[in-house]
């Protein structure tokens, strides 16, 4: 060999093309990104402490939720753009579940909260070796529109207490309307002031300069007025000393009792979580025309959750808010993300002493802000002029979740959603075709009467045949062919739209067509697909049918028939299966 081997430079490109959330790197797209991260910090850590206030751990624990839960899903998810870290609906399920069993802002609450955090990561882990990730398409968003509006219903009454200066007792939203209303005199005067101003503020930033952090602003000036004129002393509650430094490693200590306590919360709160991340990452990723990968960012979400329970903070979430405001800020990453962290963590070591002057009431004006936020008063006007029906299942949810809480609420939507889609399947469309002179065919009401060839009726069923509906279909075909004004001597069912028939279903069809025979009437089968084709032939429904009788296509199925419309049913001739 006349030159040594050269030895290649280790390439790092199959480790970075596991990180899909961080690299590729666009060119001149990472000072953009940075600066991008270091903004959405500025707005998110006023809102994180907020978000800490109202699930009942201490204002630092929201700070946590910014750092490594951010850091884990940079590495671990898939989407670029999702943003993780604390989010209201979760806050609001973990203090309603949790104030049973430990008093809010205390160690042990925050203990069991992180124990929540724990407990949805074996959920999520679970949902990702079985790729459950399609199970968030089970929340409509119908009834989304109806949760979240009830939630933002919630938590606005919840700081109309804390905003006025009112004490407010009761766990539930109309105990605690009920009780502002009834000491609605004894309201402190500066401290609502203070309150209205700093809401106005916050809207006004947001309605006319959006890139200007209303929220921020908001803080450091109450903070700055606090400290000045000292509020504390003159009847307006502050947090008081912030502990600084980075949080500490370890597993919550909880009591076996407790765990099992907080499971149907953990539930509540994984169910949350893979409907609001997978809705808000698909989003995202259609406007930009990127690849989706929910079961990669089951993944990602487990792994953040995991140091959110070890890091002493709580349950975080896909936020489709703070990946909007990443948005907004230029990122285009999860560089963004791990750069809002970084900032996250400067102030943790350094700036967390000013925080002991910020008043309560602003956390709660910050609070009221993002619950306004969260009523979608367009959705329900949108819902009353498409569908009223659907209108009225989202107004149910909403009171729901109002009147008996977000733990109640949120698996009522989920089974709302649930029974809406079973009621597709249960109720679905059908018709009877006839010929049109201009469409060639056209649909119409299933009523006796209307055939598309003499002798011949043609029905179409609109969604896949199962035990709940064949019924109907059996139904509906029965009286197609008794009913008619002129003799029926087939009833040709058009199956396009089913693609599969379950045992019940198989049985009510071989019942059906023994009982037409034995009425000298033919039940056929038209543009039948390969996996509908598929079950009957393993449930001997082809068999019973016949073939003669099953055809790829209308018109090979009314030209099978055509010329002996007035003949015995016997009499047809025997045509293969076109």
């Amino acid at each position: 060999m006349l030159f040594p081997m050269i030895p290649r430079r280790p390439s790092f490109q199959p480790l970075l093309s596991k990180i899909p959330g961080v690299f590729p790197v666009a060119p001149g797209g990472l000072i953009p990104d940075i600066v991008a991260g270091i903004s959405l910090a500025a707005m998110n850590i006023p809102q994180a402490m907020g978000y800490a206030r109202l699930a009942g751990v201490p204002v630092i624990a929201g700070l946590y939720t910014l750092l490594f839960p951010v850091m884990a899903f940079a590495f671990f998810g898939a989407s670029r753009y999702l943003f993780v870290g604390a989010d209201s609906a979760t806050a609001v399920i973990l203090a309603a579940g949790i104030a049973p069993l430990a008093e809010p802002g205390t160690a042990s609450f925050l203990a069991h909260a992180s124990v929540v955090a724990l407990l949805t990561v074996v959920a999520l882990l679970l949902a990702r070796v079985l790729r459950l990730g399609f199970l968030a398409d089970f929340l409509s968003r119908t009834v989304l529109i109806g949760f979240l509006t009830g939630v933002g219903i919630q938590v606005g009454i919840a700081e109309l207490g804390p905003m006025s200066g009112i004490t407010v007792s009761g766990t539930s939203a109309l105990q605690q309307l009920a009780a502002t209303v009834k000491n609605i005199t004894h309201f402190h005067g500066t401290t609502l002031l203070l309150s209205v101003v700093m809401v106005t503020l916050i809207f006004a930033t947001k309605r006319f300069t959006p890139k200007v952090p209303g929220t921020l602003i908001a803080v450091l000036g109450s903070i700055a007025l606090s400290s000045f004129l000292d509020l504390k002393n003159h009847g307006i509650p502050v947090i008081g000393p912030v502990a600084g430094g980075l949080p500490p490693l370890g597993l919550p200590h909880v009591s076996w009792s407790d765990i099992q306590a907080l499971l149907p919360i953990a539930g509540a709160c994984f169910v949350m979580i893979i409907t609001q991340s997978s809705a808000t990452a698909r989003a995202f990723a259609t406007k930009h025309h990127l690849g989706l990968d929910e079961n990669r960012d089951l993944l990602g979400l487990a792994a953040s959750n995991a140091l959110a329970g070890l890091t002493g903070t709580f349950v975080v979430n896909g936020s489709p808010t703070q990946t909007a405001m990443l948005e907004t800020c230029g990122g285009k990453s999860q560089i963004a993300n791990l750069a809002t962290a970084a900032t996250v963590a400067v102030i943790l070591l350094l700036f967390t002493g000013p925080l002991k002057f910020l008043p309560l009431c602003v956390l709660g004006a910050i609070i009221f802000v993002v619950a306004v936020g969260m009523i979608d008063l367009s959705g329900f006007r949108n819902l009353w002029r498409c569908r009223r029906k659907e209108f009225f299942v989202a107004l149910f949810t909403s009171v729901s979740v109002v009147a008996l809480g977000v733990g109640y609420g949120i698996w009522i939507a989920l089974i709302l959603s649930l029974l809406e889609h079973v009621q597709h399947g249960y109720q679905p469309h059908t018709a009877v075709i006839v010929r049109d002179p201009v469409e060639h065919w056209r649909m119409e009401p299933v009523v006796p009467g209307p055939m598309i060839e003499p002798g011949v009726v043609m029905y179409w069923f609109g969604a896949d045949l199962y035990y709940a509906n064949v019924h109907r279909f059996a139904a509906q075909v029965r009286s197609l062919a008794e009913d008619s004004s002129e003799k029926t001597r087939v009833v040709a069912v058009d199956v396009s739209a089913i693609t599969s028939m379950d045992y019940s279903a198989g049985r009510e069809v071989i019942e059906l067509q023994q009982y037409l025979a034995k009425r000298g009437v033919i039940l056929a089968l038209a543009r039948v697909n390969e996996a509908l084709q598929e079950d009957m032939n393993r449930q001997h429904v082809t068999e019973a049918i016949g073939v003669r009788n099953i055809f790829r296509s209308r018109k090979h199925c009314l030209e099978a028939y055509r010329d002996e419309a007035g003949a015995d049913p016997a009499g047809y001739p025997a045509r293969a299966r076109s």
